[in-house]
């Protein structure tokens, strides 16, 4: 569906997962459509995951 979209597989950092979400915004303008939006909550939970996982490997 979409080329950058989280795979379960992936291993991304949560950097590089907050990157991509600034790019998606800017490039839609600040307006997203329908699969823009469905691409920004796989990233946004991709993202949280890596958060998660970063909190558990620090502790």
């Amino acid at each position: 569906m979409f080329p950058d979209s989280a795979d379960p597989g992936s291993v991304r950092s949560a950097a590089e997962l907050n990157e991509r979400i600034r790019a998606l915004w800017l490039r839609a303008g600040g307006s997203l459509s329908a699969a823009e939006r469905a691409e920004y909550e796989l990233l946004v939970v991709e993202w949280a995951a890596a958060i998660r996982g970063g909190v558990v490997e620090a502790a």
